[in-house]
């Protein structure tokens, strides 16, 4: 059973893993358990060239940036279960109770069973998650003729125990906004496990 699991692996979704990460040590979330399946096959990325995102040298290759990003993810925040290779299908389940929540997700391979689900996967119209079908609606902030869609949210929460980011939350496909957006869902939940004590997550110089 997860505490969490992030649905895709591109800018948003491993933002949102890096942040959960670095709260690794906070007395509320040492015994959580975070997952990510970092399917990248459909991330806008893959044919980008980045040039005007604050901290990424430029001229730097999307494709590259998402391999990166899981080799520092898994050099830096290890207890972080990455699941490569599969693409969700399905999900099953709801929020009962804060007490019992537990979704099923269904990928071209397994099952897995978790509390609360980040869904970051790009707003592309050929999004077809069973279970989730329901919040789609068409994308707020992009051309129309592009047929671009998002999930209903409300400051990224879809659900209860559900939480949408990147693009598909309905933010402009910038990676600076696409990281900020899985950033602040990572913060929302690490609120949330810190009985609603508002909570973030920094790294300091200073003893």
């Amino acid at each position: 059973m997860f505490d969490v699991l992030l649905l895709g692996g591109g800018v948003s979704g491993m933002s949102c893993a890096l942040v959960l990460g670095s709260a690794k040590n906070k007395s509320f979330v040492t015994d959580k358990k975070i997952g990510i399946i970092t399917h990248q096959k459909n991330s806008s990325l893959q044919e980008a060239i980045i040039n005007n995102a604050y901290g990424i040298i430029p001229g730097k290759l999307g494709a590259d940036l998402l391999t990166e990003s899981t080799q520092h993810l898994l050099e830096t925040y290890p207890h972080i279960e990455q699941i490569p290779n599969e693409k969700v299908l399905k999900i099953d389940g709801e929020f009962s109770s804060p007490s019992c929540p537990e979704f099923v997700v269904t990928t071209n391979k397994n099952t897995y069973k978790t509390k609360m689900i980040v869904v970051a996967i790009g707003y592309s119209n050929t999004f077809e998650i069973e279970g989730l079908m329901q919040y789609v609606e068409p994308h707020q902030k992009s051309l129309a003729e592009k047929q671009r869609i998002q999930l209903k949210n409300s400051d990224h929460k879809v659900a209860n125990g559900i939480y949408v980011a990147g693009t598909l939350a309905g933010w402009r496909s910038q990676v600076a906004i696409a990281a900020g957006s899985g950033a602040a869902v990572a913060t929302d939940i690490l609120t949330l496990w810190n009985n609603g004590i508002q909570t973030q997550s920094h790294d300091s110089i200073k003893k």
